[in-house]
């Protein structure tokens, strides 16, 4: 669920141009271009790894045994 929530986050910062901030810090600091698509992919990756920690802890235990 936190994947889908993350993209929500990312689709919702991208109406007020913070893709094009993230974009360009990100240029900055590593001297790599990337496209919209990477910036869509990191926050899916974040709530990735929100969800792998949720498991890990045992919150989607309920939802195994139903």
């Amino acid at each position: 669920m936190m994947i889908v929530s993350f993209l929500l986050i990312g689709w919702i910062l991208s109406w007020f141009k913070f893709n094009r901030m993230f974009i360009q810090a990100f240029k900055e600091l590593f001297n790599k271009e990337i496209t919209i698509s990477s910036y869509y992919f990191i926050f899916f990756c974040v709530g990735t790894i929100g969800d792998l920690i949720l498991f890990i802890r045992g919150v989607y235990d309920i939802w195994l045994y139903q």
